[in-house]
């Protein structure tokens, strides 16, 4: 029986973005083993047929002694379990598995790259020093890769620029994929015009841009602006408790907290947000397709990875909140277009997100290295 590890820095990205692979990889017949952080998802990963190794990531910015803790303990689990394959995910999953893999000598490592985030777009002097750094971690990491999956091409562009990864090791497969029978097409709500922001509520996924828009919006427009998400205290862009509070108090935007029934509340929005400052391929708007909502996000990687500009949904540059309230306004003023932007979401996520599609990928990889 192959092993299969995968590494990661907390349970709940895993469940969000590859539990589906993983129980597919155990049905298959590999022996699947998790390292990573964990919080409340334990339980269910370990339902899922799924040996879990807690291992204390930090998700906060780069502490040496803690990270040098982090790569002992994940040496540990490497040496013990011995997999076949080593599947990283996210930028130090990807790097400390890399690594690790190497001294190892492990057969096979795997690296699904999820987004580059904003360091690789900033031009300012600590984002070009940080990039450099990135970079050099990741071509020492990614040297011995047998295949490096990305999820859009702009990410895919800049490994090839920096001579991370080639043509030879790297595979594009757009996003973590969505369940058409768990998110299927529903009608607009009748009502109050709905927009809706679902995601974490980070700076960087313009969670203040898309308060802002609201303010200049509901002064003209008769509508909801809806924020579902949590805050996330590990990660360093994240909202504070207080920004949030404060956020809440100007009453331009309703806080509906988090959702495990994202499926549930999606429908009840008409127009889905998400003015974030780059992606790998966000889950959300794949989602807001199937349910068959119009989108507004930026045209940033990742971002404008998901939609079909000005077929399923619109594009605005990023922080640039005039914009952002145009793009808005026009689908809250247009029911006939909102609806068309809707049907071919639907199709598009059907033609090219299908989380089948996305697990068959994988598993194909798996088998292809195993």
């Amino acid at each position: 029986m192959k092993k299969l590890l995968f590494i990661v820095n907390v349970d709940w990205f895993f469940v969000s973005h590859r539990l589906p692979i993983a129980k597919k990889a155990v049905e298959e017949g590999f022996e699947v083993h998790l390292a990573c952080d964990v919080t409340d998802k334990l339980e269910e990963i370990i339902e899922a047929g799924i040996t879990v190794h807690i291992i204390p990531f930090s998700r906060s910015g780069v502490n040496f002694f803690k990270e040098v803790l982090t790569f002992i303990d994940l040496a540990k689990v490497v040496r013990s379990v011995s997999p076949n394959i080593i599947h990283g995910i996210s930028s130090k999953g990807v790097v400390f598995a890399g690594i690790i893999s190497q001294f190892f000598r492990t057969e096979r490592l795997i690296a699904s790259i999820s987004g580059l985030g904003y360091v690789f777009v900033d031009q300012s002097f600590r984002a070009r020093t940080l990039r450099r750094l990135v970079t050099f971690l990741y071509r020492m990491a990614l040297r011995s890769a047998s295949s490096v999956i990305f999820q859009n091409k702009d990410d895919q562009t800049i490994f090839f620029k920096h001579k991370i990864a080639g043509s030879h090791n790297s595979t594009l497969i757009r996003g973590s994929g969505v369940d058409l029978n768990n998110f299927y097409y529903t009608s607009e709500p009748t009502g109050d015009l709905v927009v809706m922001f679902v995601a974490r509520l980070l700076k960087d996924k313009g969670i203040i841009e898309f308060s802002e828009a609201a303010k200049v919006i509901r002064q003209r427009i008769n509508a909801r602006f809806v924020v579902v998400g949590d805050l996330d205290p590990f990660n360093p862009n994240s909202l504070s408790t207080l920004e949030l509070n404060n956020l809440i108090k100007t009453k331009h935007i309703e806080y509906w907290g988090f959702s495990d029934d994202v499926n549930q509340v999606m429908p009840l929005s008409h127009i889905i947000v998400l003015p974030s400052y780059r992606e790998g391929l966000p889950k959300t708007l794949i989602e807001a397709s199937a349910c068959g909502r119009p989108v507004v996000t930026t045209d940033v990687p990742g971002c404008r990875d998901a939609i079909i500009p000005d077929v399923t949904g619109l594009l605005v540059q990023a922080k640039d909140i005039t914009g952002l309230v145009e793009a808005i306004e026009n689908l809250l003023n247009n029911k006939q277009r909102r609806l068309s932007f809707g049907n071919a979401g639907r199709k598009l996520a059907e033609e090219h997100f299908d989380i089948n599609g996305v697990v068959d990928k994988h598993l194909c990889i798996y088998k292809s290295e195993a």
